[in-house]
């Protein structure tokens, strides 16, 4: 099946094919201009539309994106924590509430105390929500297990979502996200390193949250060094409330991400932006915890990989929106249209190890794309209104919007 996209007034090429990720400060090279391309069997046969097709999608008026990709997520988790939300708004700080029995600890009991199906159905309906925002490539996270068979649960529930949800996954053991009762840091990362063997038939990458409420220095070197001696990628939650001086160590043992960021040292800011570890940066967080702000422009005018994820979860950013997350990171950072798309699509994917497969219109990716119903600079102006018209998953219409079914015609 051949399907031809005509008229766009706006498609998102790279400036090359072939880039693994682009650094943010390139993010201008980026095309933004009229066009269409042609689809064939799920994936990008050319450049340029086709009137020999079997499908035409009429995007005039429309830009033509890559499918968006969350590559921060803790999907799948069970149940909500508004009240804690309540909480800090009023002016409690989130270390206390965690110290208190809430947080992270709240989560893995509600998802001890619901049943599977529940929590699947749960994360289908989120996954959903997200196709129907364009996000067509999502993360997802365990940690909320808070023990060994509660871990490997949430990893086995992560495995069964792929095949219930129409986006490409991926897993990530956050095998260290808090010390559980009974455990030292110390005690509990031998916990991890007992269980990997079952944990690794499910992941590509293993994480740990470092933090004055969690863990320190030594467990992330601990977790590099499991993650390299078992062929999978570090990745670590780092400098969110606290300046830890993580990056060297994640840098260390070659993280492929570093996330959050809101208290990173200034002189880390370099080493990191000259790797080819990305920063992910998590603005919806920041904006519903009145974090600290993370230095966005001056990673990007150093040279970093610079990565906008949801950072979905129950507690400290229950977003699902990825057009929300870019009108974030343009208001909050002071990013331009192009770096805030390069943060959701090529460079996202790079995280998850997928950008020789997704991320960008070019030949022979996977055919996995966005159709706004606006110019792409309209995504951040209108904050809060979801421009998406159609989200494509192998050239397959996965989400239609009612109001631009018209677009789609059979020839």
């Amino acid at each position: 099946m051949t399907t031809s996209f005509d008229n766009a007034a706006q498609v998102l090429t790279p400036p090359e094919p072939g880039l693994r990720f682009l650094r943010s400060h390139r993010a201008g090279e980026l095309a933004l201009e009229p066009g269409g391309i042609t689809v064939e069997h799920g994936r990008i046969a050319a450049l340029e539309p086709t009137k020999d097709a079997n499908f035409h999608i009429d995007a005039s008026g429309c830009a033509l994106l890559p499918g968006l990709v969350d590559c921060h997520t803790h999907l799948p988790f069970a149940g909500w924590r508004a009240e804690e939300y309540e909480q800090k708004v009023t002016g409690v700080p989130y270390e206390e509430i965690s110290r208190a029995g809430g947080g992270i600890r709240s989560s893995a009991r509600a998802l001890r105390e619901t049943p599977d199906e529940t929590v699947l159905a749960q994360a289908q309906e989120l996954a959903g929500e997200m196709l129907r925002s364009g996000t067509t490539t999502f993360e997802c996270k365990s940690g909320y297990g808070l023990s060994t068979a509660g871990e490997l649960r949430a990893l086995q529930l992560a495995t069964e979502l792929q095949g219930i949800v129409s986006q490409v996954t991926t897993r990530t053991g956050l095998l260290a996200h808090a010390v559980p009762d009974g455990y030292t840091t110390g005690t509990w990362m031998d916990e991890v390193e007992a269980m990997l063997p079952e944990a690794l038939e499910h992941v590509s990458a293993l994480d740990i949250f470092v933090e004055s409420i969690a863990f320190d220095l030594d467990d992330l070197d601990r977790m590099g060094r499991l993650a390299t001696t078992n062929g999978v990628r570090l990745r670590a939650h780092v400098e969110q409330f606290t300046t830890m001086r993580s990056i060297p160590v994640a840098l260390k043992h070659n993280a492929r991400s570093v996330d959050h960021l809101s208290k990173i040292h200034p002189d880390d800011i370099g080493p990191l932006a000259a790797s080819e570890c990305a920063a992910v940066l998590l603005p919806g967080a920041e904006l519903m915890g009145a974090e600290a702000t993370a230095p966005a422009r001056e990673l990007i005018e150093a040279g970093a990989i610079m990565v906008l994820a949801t950072d979905a979860n129950p507690g400290t950013s229950p977003i699902f929106s990825l057009p929300l997350i870019v009108g974030l990171g343009v208001r909050r950072y002071g990013l331009s249209t192009r770096e805030a798309l390069l943060a959701v699509t090529l460079n996202a994917a790079w995280v998850l190890e997928l950008s020789d497969e997704l991320g960008s219109i070019e030949l022979d990716k996977r055919a996995d794309l966005v159709l706004l119903d606006s110019p792409a600079e309209h995504t951040a102006y209108r904050l809060g209104r979801n421009p998406v018209a159609a989200t494509f998953v192998g050239g397959e219409p996965a989400y239609v919007r009612p109001d631009a079914a018209w677009r789609i015609a059979e020839k």
